[in-house]
């Protein structure tokens, strides 16, 4: 159970003011009489914690905060207002609510939102939160929402599965995961039409699709060039090809590059051009390289070099480079060619790693030069010093 005394105006003001080192409070004491210096001490540091994740719930007032554990898994709001962008309907499952910030967002395409979490403290939290953030369609269960949704049917039931094991520490299958969605995935389908799972970024999609049946799409989600995770959508008598998806967040804007799973082509290849470009995150983790080319229309540097080039600049998912100079890799065209101090290296399909390259060729980190050690398509090594467009 929480201390309601956490919602005190003078508490609460506390909280939310407070600066400086918070540690020094558990020397210092709380300042109230009905709430320990623990308790102050876990609100104010959880609450930093999520100041750029989840500006929301941080700006908001009379709000609860868990601790960290609960908060590592929970996604940001860009993340959740994406899944949102997925699906609608007028009743959905979260079976796994949590902190509850996918729920919110579900509750703006939902006419109902039905919240289950087997913490019924982190339970309690959510309610008191959706209640501060005037969300009223949203209904807080301390149920196992598993157990729930196999005997009554929603439009939408949605998973975001622990990834913690209580034997195992942390864990990345998902049949490692609680709840245990493949043991259970037939079952869950009987009871809605569409079934939404949050899994790890770190998961391989060629084993879910192992564990899971009736897949209609994969979401890769990357958040500035890092994925944050993968979303599969399954629908019920799906018999449609798999699509996959994949979308980057970025600061001007989103990238989208999509195909189908099943979907192959045949690279182009070529030395480096006027433009190098780099995929982002997302598409590097879907594996889609060859597809990059052919849909693109461009040329790859080396089979398993994923960067591309061309003589005419595009729009691209990713980093875009004017390629300045390409240094064949040996000692003499190298201490000609290093006329900087200062760079962002890369390396891509190269035998040396970048510390060794900043050591070898005393080259500090950053300033305006990004330089790509490589293997080109005549499988000979280079650098490619470029800089942005």
């Amino acid at each position: 159970m929480i201390n309601k005394a956490l919602l005190n105006t003078e508490v609460h003001d506390f909280i939310k003011n407070f600066e400086g080192d918070v540690s020094k409070l558990a020397f210092a004491g709380s300042p109230f009489e009905n709430v320990s210096v623990q308790e102050v001490m876990q609100q104010i540091e959880s609450r930093k914690r999520i100041e750029k994740k989840l500006p929301t719930w941080f700006g908001a007032e009379n709000m609860l905060y868990p601790p960290k554990l609960n908060l590592e898994q929970t996604s940001s709001e860009i993340t959740a207002k994406y899944k949102a962008s997925l699906i609608s309907g007028e009743t959905l499952a979260d079976i796994t609510g949590g902190f509850g910030v996918d729920s919110f967002f579900f509750s703006e395409k939902f006419e109902t939102v039905d919240h289950f979490e087997l913490d019924a403290t982190l339970s309690e939290i959510a309610q008191n939160n959706f209640k501060s953030l005037h969300k009223h369609n949203v209904c807080c269960y301390p149920e196992d929402g598993l157990k729930k949704v196999l005997s009554k049917k929603y439009d939408v039931i949605y998973s975001d599965p622990s990834r913690r094991h209580d034997s195992k520490g942390k864990v990345f299958f998902l049949n490692d995961c609680q709840p245990n969605i493949p043991e259970n995935i037939s079952a869950i389908l009987k009871n809605c039409e569409t079934f939404l799972l949050k899994t790890s970024p770190m998961l391989d999609i060629s084993v879910g699709l192992k564990e899971l049946c009736q897949v209609s799409e994969i979401h890769i989600v990357a958040v500035r060039n890092e994925v944050k995770e993968l979303v599969w959508l399954l629908r019920k008598n799906n018999d449609k090809p798999l699509k996959i998806k994949t979308v980057n967040f970025t600061k001007s804007g989103k990238e989208d590059f999509n195909f189908d799973w099943n979907e192959t082509a045949e690279a182009n290849y070529s030395l480096p051009q006027r433009y190098l470009y780099e995929p982002n995150a997302a598409i590097l983790k879907s594996g889609s390289f060859d597809l990059v080319s052919a849909k693109l229309k461009l040329n790859k540097l080396n089979k398993n070099t994923h960067l591309y080039t061309s003589e005419s600049l595009i729009d691209f998912p990713g980093r875009r480079f004017v390629v300045e100079n390409v240094v064949p890799y040996t000692k003499a065209e190298m201490r000609s060619a290093l006329h900087f101090k200062n760079a962002n290296i890369t390396t891509r399909n190269f035998p040396e790693s970048v510390a060794t390259l900043r050591k070898k060729w005393k080259i500090a980190d950053g300033g305006n030069v990004y330089v790509f050690f490589v293997t080109n398509m005549e499988d000979r090594k280079e650098m490619i010093v470029c800089s942005k467009v």
